[in-house]
C-alpha cells in the first residue's frame, strides 16, 4: 500500500489492533479488510455469497488504495467489541437538574465509546432566574457548560480519542454576552468549541445597527434588548483574540432541515459541519481527490469516471455503516436509523489544485470546486437512489421535504465536508478543503541531523524547473513561504501558496463554492496572518453570510500565545516583555501587571531542541525507562515509561508531568531531586537487591546525574546513555500538557500544529484536538 512513513506511524498508535502489553498486532492492509468484511455483511440479506465477497473486496481496495477513508471510529472499531462507528453526536439538554445530568451521562457513554458531542444550552433558563422547585436561582447555560467540561476532563474516548464537544448559545439567549466572553481565558472550558446560533433578525440589526431582542426560552418572553452591532463587535473581538466563539448561521441551517417534522436542528457535532437533530450521529467519510485524476490530452485532467464510480461505493459503504453500527443510547439508534444521515466529502483538495496547476485563490479554482462537488453531489443522491429501490427509504421519509417531490431516497442528507485532520495524514494529502499550511518544513532527528520536508508535488516542480535544492528547501520552510524567495519562479509561486499567503476573502470564498453542494455544512477555518486587524475577521463573519456559509471558524496566528487580562484588553508577547522585567523576587520594581505574573506563574515552552539521557531502572514491578531533557536554561522535561511488566504508569506519568511544568517554571532543580529522592514503594520494599526505592526515587536520582553531567561532575561508570543530541520531536510517551495556554504545539509529541477544519490536528503523531 502506499501508506508514507508518518501515515504508518499513526496507523500503529491510534488505529491498529494491539494486545494486552500495547504490542500492535494488527497490520495496515489487515484493519482495512477487518473494516470492508465489517461493513459489507450490511449487505447480506440482499446478495448472494459471491455478491458479497464482491463487495467486501471494492470496501476493501478503495480504502487501500487510499480514494476513500471513513471517519475515525469506524476504522478503529469495525469488528471489534466496542463496534461503535460513528464520530459525532448532537444531544439535547432538557431545562432540569435531572434532565441535564442524564446529559452528562450520555455524553460520558459517547466518549468513552469514541465519539464527540454537540449541545445547545439554549433550553437552559438564564442566569438569575426562579426556580420554583427549590426557592433558589438558576446559574445559567455558561455554568453548566463548564459541568460537562469536567466530565468530559474524566473520560478518555475507547483509549484513542479524546473527548471533544460544541457548545452552541443562541444570540437571543439572555446570557449571550456571558457566553461570548467564557472562553476568554484558554484555560476555561478547554474541552469545548463554542459557536454562537446567529439568527436572520440579528444579522439584519447588525446591518441596520438597531436593538434586538432578548428571549427567555422557558417562558418565551422578552427579558431585555441589546445593540446588535455592539454584540457582534464582542463576538468579532473575541475571536480575533483567540478563535473563539465560531458563528453558525441557525436560521439558515434549519432551512435546510431535510425532516422539519421531526424538530428544529439546535446543534452541530464539534467541528460545526454537521448540524443534527437531538439524538443523531453523524456518519462520515472522504474521497481523496487526488486520487482522482488521470493523464489527457492537454496534460492531468479530473477523471470524472472513476470519481463517479468511487461516489457510489463510498455512499453504498457509509449506508450499510448506519446498519452495523453499536449505537451508545436507544434513543440514538433510533434517530439515526430513522433519517440514515451520512455524509461523504474531501479530503486532498489542494493536493488536485497542485497537479492540475492551478492557484487555491484563483476564481478557477473556485468554478472547479462548484464542479467537483456538485458532481459528488448528483452522483450520491443517484447511489442513494438506487439503494432505496433495493432496500427501502429511511423510516422517517413520511416526516422529510422528499414526500412533496416524491423523490425516494436512502439517505435524509448525502454530503458534509469534514475537516479529516487525522485521515489526511494516513491517506498523505493535505486536509478536507484546506489549503496547503507550508511547502517545506524542516524536522530534527535524532542524531542531530536535520531533515527537510518537501511536498511532493513542489519537490517535482522544482526538480523539473532545475531550481530544487536542500539548501533552498530550508530556506523556504524557514521562510514559511515562497513570497520571498528569489529563486522560485512567479508561476510557481502562484500555484504553491500557503494558508496565510491568502488573503481571508478567498478562504470564505472556497468554503461558499463547496457549500453550495453540500446538503450539511462545510468544515474549515479562515487562517489569518497574526497582523490582522479585528476589522479583518469582522468582514469575514459578514462575507460567511452573504455568500451563503452555513457558519465559519477563524484562527489568527498566535493569537492563543496571549493571555487575556480583562474584557477588551489582550496582554500580547510585546507588552508582556515590557510589563515583566528581571527584578528580584520582592518585586519591589514591579508594576502591576507583573505583580499578575508572578501570582500565576506560567512555564516557558517547551523548547525545539533539547539534549537528553535514558536511564533502565528495575522497580518492584518491572522495569522503568527514565529520560531527562535539558537545553541551554536548564533540565526542562522527565519522560518515563514502563516496561511489559506494568507497573503504575499512569503514577508515574502524573509524576513526571508535574516535575517537567515545576522545571519550566523555574523550581530549583535541587529542591525537585530533595522532594523524590527516597520516596519508597511497597512493591520495592518487598524487594532485595534494587538500587531504587519508586519511580519517583529513580526520577530523582537521574535528574541529579544529570545535573552532575552538566556541572562537570558526571559519576564514574553513572550508566547514562546518549538518548538524542538533537530531540524536536519526543517520543510519544513523552506527553505535554493537554491544556496549556499555548497550543501552538502537539501535547502528544511537541510538534507544531495546524489550526484547520475548526479544529487542531498534529501532522506528525495524528493527534486531533477534536477527536
Amino acid at each position: 500500500m502506499k501508506l508514507t512513513e508518518n501515515a504508518v506511524k499513526v496507523l500503529e498508535k491510534r488505529y491498529l489492533i494491539k494486545d494486552k502489553d500495547g504490542n500492535v498486532i494488527e497490520t495496515p492492509e489487515e484493519m482495512f479488510r477487518r473494516v470492508a468484511k465489517t461493513v459489507a455483511a450490511a449487505d447480506k440479506d440482499y446478495v448472494s455469497e459471491e455478491q458479497l465477497s464482491k463487495i467486501k473486496q471494492e470496501f476493501f481496495d478503495m480504502m487501500a488504495n487510499l480514494e476513500f477513508l471513513p471517519n475515525s471510529p469506524t476504522l478503529m472499531n469495525a469488528g471489534r467489541p466496542l463496534g461503535q462507528l460513528s464520530a459525532c453526536f448532537v444531544l439535547p439538554i432538557e431545562d432540569s437538574m435531572e434532565g441535564i445530568f442524564d446529559s452528562v451521562k450520555n455524553a460520558a457513554l459517547i466518549h468513552k465509546s469514541g465519539g464527540g458531542t454537540g449541545f445547545s444550552f439554549n433550553r437552559l433558563r438564564p442566569k438569575g432566574s426562579s426556580v420554583n422547585s427549590t426557592g433558589g436561582v438558576a446559574s445559567g447555560p455558561v455554568s453548566f457548560m463548564k459541568v460537562f467540561n469536567a466530565a468530559t476532563e474524566a473520560v478518555k474516548q475507547g483509549g484513542t480519542r479524546r473527548g471533544a464537544n460544541m457548545g452552541i448559545l443562541r444570540v437571543d439567549h439572555p446570557d449571550i454576552m456571558e457566553f461570548i466572553t467564557c472562553k476568554q481565558d484558554n484555560a476555561d472550558i478547554t474541552n469545548f468549541n463554542i459557536s454562537v446560533a446567529l439568527t436572520e433578525a440579528f444579522m439584519e440589526a447588525v446591518d441596520k445597527g438597531e436593538e434586538y431582542d432578548l428571549i427567555d426560552p422557558r417562558t418565551r418572553e422578552v427579558k431585555g434588548r441589546l445593540n446588535a452591532t455592539e454584540v457582534f463587535d464582542k463576538m468579532v473581538r473575541m475571536a480575533w483574540s483567540n478563535g473563539e466563539p465560531g458563528i453558525v448561521f441557525i436560521d439558515r441551517i434549519n432551512r435546510g432541515n431535510i425532516t422539519p417534522e421531526l424538530g428544529e436542528i439546535e446543534s452541530t457535532n464539534p467541528c460545526g459541519e454537521q448540524p443534527l437533530l437531538p439524538y443523531e450521529a453523524c456518519n462520515l467519510g472522504s474521497i481523496n481527490l487526488s486520487t482522482m485524476i488521470k493523464e489527457g490530452e492537454a496534460g492531468p485532467e479530473v477523471d470524472y469516471d472513476k470519481l463517479r464510480d468511487t461516489v457510489h461505493k463510498a455512499v453504498h459503504f457509509l449506508d450499510n455503516v448506519i446498519d452495523v453500527n453499536n449505537y451508545p443510547l436507544p434513543e440514538i439508534d433510533k434517530m439515526t436509523r430513522g433519517t440514515r444521515k451520512i455524509g461523504l466529502g474531501v479530503m486532498g483538495w489542494a493536493d488536485m489544485l497542485l497537479i492540475l496547476g492551478i492557484p487555491y485563490d484563483s476564481v478557477k479554482a473556485e468554478q472547479l470546486a462548484e464542479e467537483i462537488m456538485g458532481f459528488i453531489d448528483f452522483e450520491s443522491k443517484q447511489e442513494s437512489e438506487r439503494i432505496a429501490a433495493v432496500k427501502g427509504v429511511f423510516p422517517y421519509y413520511d416526516k422529510s421535504i422528499f414526500k412533496e417531490s416524491g423523490r425516494k431516497l436512502r439517505n435524509a442528507t448525502t454530503t458534509t465536508i469534514a475537516p479529516t485532520g487525522t485521515l489526511s495524514i494516513i491517506a498523505g494529502v493535505s486536509s478536507g478543503i484546506e489549503p496547503l499550511f507550508a511547502v517545506s518544513f524542516i524536522k530534527n532527528v535524532m542524531d542531530g541531523t536535520e531533515l527537510v520536508e518537501v511536498n511532493p508535488h513542489f519537490k517535482k516542480a522544482a526538480i523539473e524547473g532545475g531550481f530544487y535544492s536542500e539548501e533552498l528547501m530550508k530556506t523556504i520552510a524557514k521562510e514559511g513561504s515562497l513570497h520571498a524567495i528569489e529563486e522560485v519562479p512567479e508561476e510557481i509561486k502562484d500555484i504553491f501558496v500557503t494558508a496565510h499567503d491568502i488573503i481571508p476573502e478567498w478562504h470564505v470564498k472556497m468554503q461558499a463554492a463547496f457549500q453550495n453542494h453540500t446538503d450539511n455544512a462545510v468544515s474549515k477555518t479562515v487562517n489569518l496572518r497574526n497582523e490582522a486587524t479585528v476589522d479583518d475577521v469582522a468582514e469575514v463573519f459578514q462575507l460567511a453570510y452573504r455568500t451563503g456559509c452555513k457558519g465559519v471558524t477563524i484562527y489568527r496566528d498566535g493569537s492563543r500565545d496571549m493571555q487575556v487580562l480583562n474584557i477588551g484588553s489582550v496582554k500580547g508577547k510585546e507588552k508582556e516583555k515590557q510589563e515583566s522585567p528581571n527584578c528580584n523576587s520582592a518585586c519591589e520594581d514591579c508594576n502591576e501587571a507583573c505583580e499578575i505574573l508572578h501570582k500565576n506563574i506560567k512555564p516557558r515552552p517547551r523548547p525545539e531542541v533539547t539534549t537528553g539521557f535514558t536511564e533502565k531502572f528495575r522497580i518492584g514491578c518491572g522495569n522503568l525507562y527514565v529520560t531527562v531533557n535539558y537545553d541551554d536554561n536548564g533540565i526542562c522535561e522527565v519522560f518515563t515509561n514502563t516496561g511489559r511488566a506494568g507497573g503504575c504508569p499512569s503514577q508515574s506519568e502524573a509524576t513526571s508531568r508535574l516535575v517537567s511544568i515545576a522545571l519550566r517554571a523555574g523550581v530549583d532543580e535541587a529542591a525537585i531531586v530533595e522532594q523524590l529522592k527516597g520516596i519508597r514503594c511497597p512493591s520495592t520494599i518487598r524487594q532485595k537487591g534494587l538500587k531504587v526505592l519508586s519511580c519517583p526515587d529513580a526520577i530523582g536520582r537521574l535528574i541529579q546525574k544529570v545535573m552532575n553531567h552538566r556541572n562537570g561532575h558526571s559519576e564514574k561508570n553513572a550508566a547514562l546513555t546518549m538518548e538524542a543530541a538533537t530531540l524536536s520531536t519526543p517520543k510519544p510517551t513523552a506527553k505535554t500538557f493537554e491544556h496549556s495556554i499555548n497550543i501552538k504545539t502537539c501535547p502528544d509529541c511537541g510538534s507544531d500544529v495546524e489550526h484547520e477544519g475548526g479544529c487542531v490536528v498534529c501532522r506528525n503523531c495524528g493527534y486531533s484536538k477534536c477527536g
